[in-house]
């Protein structure tokens, strides 16, 4: 094991050119990935917070005593869908309209609204589907009278979101594939320049594991190295966005920053594998 250690530092020594190159293309192709991730995860913040504005008003019959909407108040909060069910009587419906229509305050009287239901959702019950089956349910109580949630929103939501998942994943999917190509080809480079190395090793007795070990612990020492550089230039990008406050952006959490740092070693320790494996077929 030290052996294999010193051989692998001492790679870095014997072609700081070809290292240095390898640690910024796995570095860039990991930060083109990252910057995309901050774009998705920030999209979604945002998109999540539109999606909190999803609610439903169930108006009930003006016979409906407060025993009664308070009981259907306790169905629905029982609804996995549901994430707050609250009644809404006369008079606070009537300070609401004042409240939010100050200057036509006067039109508004507690006979012209009628109680309701009021639902909110929870996180991925938001979706025109989820928020239909609880409006059919409300509507099914005989002291229901209408259901309103805004139909043409939330189908506007879903399309939005179905839109941008198929997007991401497609441009996800992308980013990856071109760092996994970026990484296996750089790393086949420093391979092809130590194939001289590797046919002595071989013409004097070394087994496959024995030459593969130090190439493994190169690739994997390097796509660390690329991991931790893209995280910082990450941050850097993120610094001069947000440097002047025209954009409130969500950076990495900390066990994202560690999974992309573990990704760079893990691409390194996989792309060293393919490579080295290719080549002593060919030996």
């Amino acid at each position: 094991m030290r052996l294999t250690i010193r051989e692998a530092l001492l790679s870095f020594r014997r072609a700081p050119l070809l290292s240095a190159l390898s640690i910024m293309m796995i570095a860039f192709s990991l930060f083109s990935f990252g910057l995309f991730a901050l774009v998705a995860i920030n999209f979604r913040e945002e998109f999540g917070q539109v999606e909190q504005r999803v609610e439903l008003q169930a108006f009930v019959d003006d016979s409906t005593s407060v025993m009664t909407l308070t009981d259907g108040v306790g169905v629905a909060a029982g609804w996995p869908e549901v994430e707050r069910a609250a009644p809404v009587t006369r008079e606070e419906a009537l300070t609401r309209a004042r409240e939010s229509m100050g200057e036509f305050r006067d039109v508004f009287d507690a006979e012209f609204l009628p109680a309701s239901i009021e639902i909110q959702f929870k996180e991925g019950f938001r979706d025109a589907a989820a928020v239909k089956r609880v409006a059919d349910r409300l509507e099914a109580m005989p002291y229901v009278n209408d259901v309103r949630y805004g139909e043409e929103f939330v189908q506007q939501l879903d399309a939005i979101r179905t839109v941008t998942t198929g997007t991401g994943i497609a441009l996800g999917t992308a980013f990856a594939l071109v760092a996994i190509i970026i990484i296996a080809a750089t790393i086949r480079i420093t391979v092809l320049a130590r194939a001289r190395e590797i046919s002595i090793m071989r013409l004097v007795g070394a087994t496959d594991g024995f030459v593969r070990r130090p190439f493994l612990l190169e690739g994997l020492l390097t796509g660390l190295a690329g991991g931790v550089l893209a995280l910082l230039l990450l941050r850097g990008a993120y610094a001069l966005v947000t440097r002047f406050e025209f954009v409130d952006a969500l950076f990495l959490d900390s066990a994202m920053a560690l999974a992309g740092v573990a990704a760079g070693g893990t691409l390194g320790f996989l792309g060293s594998a393919f490579a080295v494996r290719r080549h002593l077929k060919r030996i």
